[in-house]
């Protein structure tokens, strides 16, 4: 009887168990799928002998990629797309001894913003390729003067017919604040240590002093000295026929009857004049590409490096390379600038980890935070402390507060044209009590000392308060010098000499003791083997991890889908990384190591 009114119980619950088995090996069966699935794509694709290497870079160039923030994520993109200098140079790398790969082709019109020092680090990988004896062809639509110094780099430059090559020279124009100021009655309390830090300067004048001026006009002869000469030996003309073509660029379009292609084959700028129809004939007849399957024998920088990889074996000890790019700020600090608290942090990790042997900080960064930029040097030097050595590897910018950071390090690297030093301080405070007393809104209260509510941009800034920020300006500024006199084994007065907040390109400031050595990030990691008394060795990068939060919205949200790298669209991002960098600043003590010296791009 018990078994019969049970019966049908039983029965159910053996279809339920049924079902449940079921359902957790189908889960289990998608979960193998999906972990072969994702083996099988990340071995890129393959690559089939006479294959064509594309370096087809979309966006700007950096150091590495910025973390997007949560409005990113949310809005489902980035900005202006991002390459990452390193990925170049190590595909270029590869393919160099790579016996499927035939040529290289640079197609540059997507190429965004790109400081000199990243672009001539692809330029001399090229060099290297082509010392192969495989032919590397440069085409684009148009070129403007960055894309083509990259251009240069080719044995042979191609350019549409109905294109140009926008060669324009240099320049550098800000915007000055201070008749703005006044018209609204904001007055800004200026503090500073070094006659040459301009970076206040909008804040105070209306145009550019004397000092910055000269400054920024010798910074940019000579980058441009070292642009023309690279082009001019490139090309194999004269530097006067760069110069003409620069300066009279009017008249040489006026006899070209105003066919700017025309005009750059006419003077020696490029090779070819080739239309979409023509470039793909070339593509089959001289680089070897099927027409019909020319997909698969164009391979491009992503593809090729997911498909070498373990091209070098991780043999040896390992070397970290952390990078600390953008703006240095106290904290956490939002995405793209260097936070002071994750870099300490993995710093800490990095001393802490018996597989690292030494460490490579490689900056790309124009300063910021005085009390963040100490953090992170006391953090380098624990790991020098711990008989790790550590090298600091200077990119395009590692300047003020980027050079705090490098006097914590064994040995200092930098390129010929990287912009350093700016070694001097300043602090800033906006006074609005006149604009807020011509509203109506009046500020009054009651405090127990002189500097109680001292700093409320409401109430006009005491002679008390003067003061001490000046003062805590010179103390920060005599801190600074005795970093670098410690860290360059001089005396203070020696480092004052080259300080001021001055401006130095790398060649520079190895001429007058700033920087040990001249090269890129290779040769600096190969340094840092070297104190570490490695003959084996293999690169790890030490990437500092997402907030919890972020890393929730990529799951959620994993497509990012890089905006248009026009010229407005960089102009707007461009905007919004200095606004968004100067709301960032947050040091507690209001004192900055920031330089006004935005990479130097072509």
């Amino acid at each position: 009887m018990w078994r019969f009114l049970t019966a049908p119980f039983r029965g159910v619950w053996r279809l339920i168990d049924g079902l449940r088995r079921l359902l957790a090996n189908l889960i289990l069966l998608l979960l193998v799928t999906a972990i072969a699935l994702a083996w099988w794509l990340s071995r890129g694709p393959d690559i089939a002998d006479g294959s064509v290497l594309f370096l087809a870079p979309e966006g700007r160039l950096v150091e590495a990629a910025t973390p997007p923030a949560p409005a990113d994520l949310l809005q489902g993109g980035r900005g202006v797309g991002e390459v990452v200098l390193d990925d170049v140079l190590v595909a270029i790398r590869r393919a160099a001894t790579d016996s499927r790969i035939r040529a290289l082709v640079i197609e540059t019109d997507r190429l965004g913003p790109a400081p000199i020092t990243k672009l001539a680090a692809i330029r001399d990988e090229i060099a290297t390729f082509k010392a192969s004896g495989k032919p590397v062809v440069a085409r684009a639509r148009r070129y403007n003067q960055a894309q083509y110094y990259l251009a240069t780099a080719a044995d042979r430059i191609v350019l549409a017919p109905d294109g140009y090559v926008l060669m324009q020279g240099l320049a550098r124009y800000g915007t000055y604040y201070k008749r703005a100021l006044d018209q609204l009655g904001v007055k800004v309390q200026v503090f500073r240590a070094g006659k040459y830090k301009s970076f206040v300067e909008p804040y105070t004048r209306s145009d550019m002093s004397p000092e910055d001026r000269a400054v920024t006009r010798e910074l940019l002869d000579t980058v441009w000295s070292q642009l023309r000469s690279d082009v001019s030996a490139a090309r194999k003309i004269a530097p006067a026929v760069v110069d003409d073509y620069v300066i009279d660029y009017r008249r040489l379009m006026a006899a070209a009857g105003g066919d700017t292609a025309r005009m750059a084959k006419a003077q020696g700028l490029v090779d070819d004049l080739m239309d979409d129809n023509a470039w793909a004939r070339f593509q089959h007849t001289e680089l070897g590409l099927d027409p019909v399957q020319i997909a698969a024998a164009r391979v491009d920088i992503d593809g090729y490096l997911a498909a070498t990889q373990g091209w070098t074996p991780d043999e040896g000890e390992a070397i970290a390379v952390l990078t600390a790019q953008g703006a240095i700020v106290d904290g956490d600090g939002p995405p793209g600038t260097v936070g002071g608290d994750p870099t300490v942090a993995m710093l800490h990790a990095l001393r802490d980890d018996p597989r690292v042997r030494a460490v490579v900080v490689r900056i790309d960064s124009p300063g910021g935070s005085a009390f963040a930029s100490e953090q992170i040097r006391l953090a380098m030097q624990s790991l020098r402390d711990a008989g790790k050595p550590v090298v600091a590897s200077m990119s395009s910018v590692a300047a003020s507060g980027g050079y705090w950071i490098a006097t914590g390090a064994d040995e200092i690297w930098a390129a010929p044209m990287t912009l350093t030093g700016s070694i001097g301080v300043f602090g800033l405070f906006p006074d609005v009590s006149a604009p807020l007393q011509r509203l109506g809104l009046d500020v009054d209260g009651v405090a127990t000392a002189p500097l109680a509510g001292a700093l409320d941009p409401r109430r006009p800034l005491s002679d008390d308060a003067s003061a001490a920020l000046q003062m805590g300006v010179d103390h920060t500024y005599d801190r600074f010098l005795q970093r670098v006199a410690d860290a360059r084994n001089i005396s203070v007065d020696a480092a004052d000499a080259v300080a001021q907040g001055r401006v130095w390109m790398g060649r520079e400031a190895k001429a007058r003791g700033l920087v040990d050595q001249l090269g890129g990030l290779d040769q600096a990691v190969a340094a840092a083997a070297r104190l570490a008394g490695l003959s084996s060795y293999h690169r790890v990068e030490a990437s500092i991890p997402l907030p919890l939060r972020l890393q929730l919205l990529q799951q959620l949200v994993p497509e990012l889908s890089p905006a248009s790298g026009a010229v407005g669209g960089q102009w707007l991002a461009q905007l919004r990384r200095d606004a968004f960098e100067m709301l960032s600043w947050n040091d507690p003590d209001h004192l900055y190591a920031h330089c006004q010296c935005a990479p130097l791009a072509p």
